[in-house]
């Protein structure tokens, strides 16, 4: 830097340091414009410390870069950028001007500027009294520092390793909570069942049209005759044929024992007429 003191633009404004910015962003424009700021840009991008100095045309964004990165202050010290408002101002917006300070002494400064009495790179002695603010190359170096230092000593969240398992069985719903709820609900309702049966002292049973109670026994359903026989209804035995008392047997002979002449089914016989009426069964038909 110091090797470029005494630097003088070329006519029409043109300077090596605003053809250096003009490549460097790929416009023209810069060639030939106010190069205060690209000297500063210029200079850093030699010492390679461009990412703690920044890297401007427009000294308003460059002194907002410094306050972004928390490195913006109101005391001079060697090595600061120094930024100027000619008016009087203390915004950074009103910013004209930018220097390098090089040391302090007392209420003044001596830095080192370009593009100032009109065409010149030179040192300059300055009153603070147009000072708008600081900005300090080392403080961004600092954050910088400690902000990779963080960052290196973070550790990405790393999730428990995960067993591989096969395909699930369908038996393997059995331990789970919803099973084990549906178990439960299932044995208390059996339980209680069998409680209410308990007190009541009945039990539930079938009953079916074949099923009789009397002497325990249980007499078969009757059998369908086969498709095409005809069966004829039995005819009512008189009165005068009924089965005699047992307690008052015939005086003279025993009575005669009358049998049941099944019809084979399919037959076209008649039924045999019976000497005992027949009580007609619930089965049958009427």
């Amino acid at each position: 830097m110091r090797q470029e003191l005494g630097y003088k633009e070329k006519s029409g404004q043109f300077t090596k340091f605003g053809q250096w910015y003009a490549d460097r962003v790929q416009d023209t424009q810069y060639r030939d414009a106010p190069w205060c700021d690209m000297f500063i840009a210029w200079a850093a991008d030699k010492a390679g410390v461009t990412s703690y100095v920044g890297e401007f045309a427009w000294t308003p964004s460059h002194a907002a870069w410094f306050i972004e990165q928390g490195a913006w202050t109101q005391q001079p010290e060697p090595g600061a950028l120094v930024f100027y408002d000619w008016r009087g101002g203390k915004s950074y917006k009103g910013i004209d001007h930018v220097g390098i300070v090089e040391r302090v002494e007392g209420k003044k400064i001596h830095t080192i500027e370009a593009n100032v009495d009109r065409v010149w790179l030179k040192r300059k002695t300055r009153e603070t009294d147009k000072v708008v603010g600081y900005g300090l190359p080392r403080v961004v170096k600092a954050n910088a520092d400690q902000l990779g230092e963080i960052r290196s000593t973070e550790r990405p969240f790393v999730s428990p390793p995960r067993t591989e398992t096969g395909q699930g069985s369908p038996l393997d719903v059995l331990g789970t909570p919803p099973a084990l709820l549906a178990a439960m609900v299932l044995m208390t309702i059996v339980l209680s069942l069998r409680v209410s049966g308990r007190r009541r002292g009945t039990h539930r049973r079938f009953s079916w049209p074949w099923l009789t109670r009397a002497g325990d026994r249980t007499r078969t359903p009757p059998r369908e005759p086969a498709s095409g026989a005809k069966t004829q209804p039995k005819k009512p035995q008189a009165p005068d044929q009924a089965k005699p008392h047992p307690a008052q047997p015939s005086r003279t002979t025993q009575p005669n024992r009358t049998t049941r002449t099944r019809v084979p089914a399919g037959s076209g016989h008649a039924a045999t007429k019976h000497s005992t009426p027949t009580r007609r069964k619930p089965y049958e038909p009427s």
